[in-house]
């Protein structure tokens, strides 16, 4: 039996092929434990809060992967939030972006944040994918 690498992984993403995509990828591969989704990253930062306010943290995931043009709040908007409540979690969680955008202003501003490990362009690969879990 294979050993799950990850409990938790979060996707914040509006583009139903790619979530459906890395979904069937992480399934397969059996990459982690479970995962959940937010279309915008409103809904996953009142997940979030939520979390804090209620103590829940299993609930908490161990990688999230943000794109950053989504509609109500962008992935940038998410980070900055995200960036003042995660240090209140006891674990240490991992933020990757993943977007299509290869302008160079884009990725320049996410390798200058020290909350985001790396920057994928998509389509993501999936050898890229697994060394990401694997490295989690």
């Amino acid at each position: 039996m294979n050993k799950k690498l990850i409990e938790l992984a979060c996707i914040i993403d509006d583009d139903d092929i790619y979530i459906n995509l890395v979904k069937r990828v992480i399934e397969t591969k059996k990459l982690c434990e479970n995962l959940i989704i937010f279309k915008n990253g409103k809904q996953s930062i009142d997940y979030f809060e939520e979390l804090l306010l209620n103590l829940k943290e299993d609930k908490i995931p161990d990688i999230i992967f943000i794109d950053l043009n989504m509609p109500v709040m962008d992935g940038w908007e998410f980070i900055e939030h995200f960036t003042k409540i995660k240090n209140k979690f006891n674990k240490l969680i991992t933020l990757y972006i993943v977007s299509s955008s290869i302008n160079p202003v884009d990725i320049d501003r996410a390798k200058s944040l020290n909350s985001i490990e790396g920057y994928l362009v998509k389509p993501i690969i999936i050898n890229e994918l697994e060394n990401i879990f694997k490295s989690a």
